[in-house]
């Protein structure tokens, strides 16, 4: 966390300065009432001291408030008392955070200059009790008038003549027409209400689904911060080197810029890495000492085995500054329009406060860049005996709370291939499909560790040789092409632009020559674990569903949600989840295909009518689910995933090569 760059302490000569006119002003002109003792010599002096002590501690706050404590990777384990990998993560980088605040100002408020350690306290008192409220109160205006127009709008959901939405539903006009102001709003009022509107779109257990299909067209309007300010981070990340020490190679302008962080595209230089090689001894004591911690958080060889060679390029990214002052401020006010929501009858089933405080959650852990380096070193555990599922490299020892090095993945884009889907054949198509879902199920059945954030973006597809199974499943996988290889096959690709014929005949081209798919997940700051109490009751609900049991199915999602009370109508819930699975289970008996995406749709619209509250990450598995088999269906318009989940819920992996029917057929 950056710390205020700009000290608030640099105006307070100039108050005094206009202090000083009021009562110079006051003593020319009552002369005879009141008498200014102070010389202009004396005025002179003081603003001048005060001017070089401001400078002082602008210049102090550069140097110690961009994290100047020690925030690397080795010291970010899991609290003992937490339930999940991540949750424990969260916890300990927030106590880590606080405690390194309340360091920091002790640490300047017992300067041993008395006058500098004063000039801290007022600056302190003035940041928590003057500046900080203050510029709350503005943002609070800011957006109560972004805001407050968009509440008085809402009436218009109920006019206007009712259309077929995107999603096939009914929906009135005047409430498509509040779903886009509404998302423009959010787009105006910056990066946290960016990212809150994205969270809402996933909730559609909440929210009507139109709503949430429009909320999910935000995208961030971020500005890239400057490159000094780049510099002025990393540098302090890697232990005050000065930056051109660091990279041989460093591109100014940024592969992508998102509302907390931007990346960049370098080669880091060779004394950089010695020191990183000098320094694993103290890497692997490190290790030793954490390897029995409750969570296993650092696995045997998780930092010492990732060597990064001189020549290869690495992906850089680096949080904006001041960024977790501006969205906790913004939480601040979030949490008081929730509460103030929620004293409104009939909207307290919503439990907004509560839902606040897990986006809460979720912003926070993206606030610390050694929580993603750890979910990726995790999941490249997870996968190592898979080859054709990959995941980059988080270079550890380079990684701190601000500044994140990881492998530069090139590949091709998944929406391109997406958008060829159609045409390039069933094959590779396939291929695509089938390990991208095993991938998923093998995250959500066996790990309980799930990417949170599976759209085409965060995927990306390259192509390797496998000279063993040149046409056939791959029962395993012996690479004969290398690194440069598969680049120079993405090269060959991406030069082919948008002409999609060229695409089609290239990609049957390489399946003849033996090429076969690996996919790349990206973006892992974002993950999924059940607990055990939420990791049994999502097994136990699609025991039921895949015994095509309703009834239980609905009762369970009653019973064991996070506010049974407040549920309406909890028999007529069951029995309409239950004509649901009826009807499903007479597809399975008849087309022998279902969709489970569609199933969970219509459970999730039953949950929002019936005020049954889900727990969050069950609702983001359920999305992901959702998100996922769209792209599995594009790809292979024959895919069952509800077959495919059951039959790896009871008897595992590989998945690809099953009658899925006939599983159900036998009885």
């Amino acid at each position: 966390m950056i710390y205020l760059l700009r000290s608030p302490i640099r105006k307070l000569p100039f108050a005094s300065i206009s202090k000083s006119v009021v009562r110079q002003t006051s003593t020319r002109t009552h002369a005879h009432l009141v008498k200014f003792p102070v010389s202009r010599t004396s005025i002179f002096v003081g603003v001048s001291t005060g001017l070089v002590g401001s400078y002082y501690l602008y210049q102090q706050s550069i140097s110690n408030d961009v994290h100047a404590l020690d925030t690397t990777i080795h010291r970010l384990k899991p609290a003992e008392d937490s339930e999940t990998f991540e949750l424990g993560l969260y916890k300990s980088s927030q106590e880590e955070e606080q405690n390194q605040y309340k360091e920091f100002r002790q640490q300047k408020k017992n300067h041993p200059n008395v006058i500098i350690r004063w000039l801290y306290y007022l600056r302190f008192t003035l940041e928590d009790y003057v500046i900080d409220p203050m510029i709350t109160f503005t943002r609070f205006v800011e957006l109560s008038c972004i805001f407050i127009p968009v509440l008085l709008a809402s009436p218009i959901c109920w006019f206007g003549r009712k259309h077929r939405s995107e999603d096939g539903n009914l929906v009135r006009t005047g409430a498509t027409l509040w779903y886009r102001y509404l998302r423009w709003s959010a787009e105006v009022a910056g990066a946290s209400f960016i990212k809150l509107g994205q969270w809402a779109a996933s909730r559609t257990d909440i929210f009507p689904s139109e709503m949430c299909t429009e909320l999910g067209r935000l995208h961030s309007n971020a500005k890239a911060h400057s490159l000094e300010v780049t510099k002025k981070i990393v540098s302090s990340s890697f232990g005050n080197l000065p930056f051109d020490e660091i990279f041989d190679e460093f591109q100014a302008k940024p592969l992508g810029v998102g509302a907390i962080a931007q990346v960049y595209l370098g080669k880091l230089s060779p004394k950089v890495l010695q020191r990183a090689k000098e320094d694993e001894g103290r890497v692997e004591r490190i290790l030793e000492e954490h390897k029995s911690s409750k969570g296993e958080l650092f696995f045997e060889n998780l930092v010492v085995t990732e060597h990064l060679n001189s020549n290869e390029y690495v992906a850089i990214k680096v949080l904006h500054p001041n960024v977790e002052i501006k969205i906790n401020r913004d939480l601040k006010i979030m949490n008081f329009f929730a509460n103030f929501i929620n004293i409104i009858p009939t909207m307290e089933w919503l439990s907004l406060p509560d839902e606040v405080e897990q986006f809460a959650i979720l912003m926070r852990l993206q606030l610390d860049l050694r929580i993603e380096a750890l979910n990726l070193a995790k999941f490249r555990e997870n996968f190592k005996s898979r080859l054709d599922i990959h995941f980059p490299k988080p270079y550890l020892n380079f990684t701190t709370r601000d500044v994140l090095v990881e492998e530069y993945i090139h590949a091709i884009p998944m929406s391109k291939l997406l958008s060829l889907a159609d045409n390039y054949g069933k094959n590779l198509s396939k291929e695509v499909s089938d390990k991208g879902l095993d991938a998923f199920l093998k995250m959500l059945i066996l790990d309980n560790f799930v990417h949170a954030d599976l759209h085409p973006g965060n995927m990306m597809v390259r192509f390797y040789k496998n000279e063993m199974y040149r046409h056939k499943k791959e029962y395993k996988i012996v690479k004969s092409s290398n690194e440069a290889e598969t680049n120079r096959i993405t090269n060959e690709l991406l030069k082919l632009g948008n002409d999609a014929n060229a695409w089609c005949v290239r990609l049957a081209e390489l399946y003849e020559e033996g090429y076969h798919a690996e996919i790349c997940f990206l973006d892992v700051g974002l993950v999924t674990e059940l607990n055990a109490k939420d990791r049994v009751d999502f097994i136990d609900l699609f025991k039921a569903l895949s015994e095509f049991d309703g009834y239980k199915a609905g009762e369970l999602m009653v019973e064991r949600s996070r506010t049974p009370e407040t549920a309406l109508n909890k028999e007529i819930f069951a029995l309409k989840v239950e004509k649901l699975v009826d009807r499903m289970k007479q597809r399975t008996f008849t087309l022998g295909n279902i969709s489970i995406g569609d199933l969970l749709d219509q459970v999730l619209g039953m949950v929002r009518n019936h005020h049954v509250r889900m727990e969050g990450d069950f609702v983001t598995v359920v999305v992901a689910i959702l998100l996922l088999e769209g792209i599995g269906r594009q790809l292979d318009p024959n895919l069952d995933l509800f077959a495919r989940f059951v039959y790896a819920l009871i008897f595992g992996f590989p998945t690809e090569e099953l009658d899925f029917l006939s599983m159900f057929l036998i009885q």
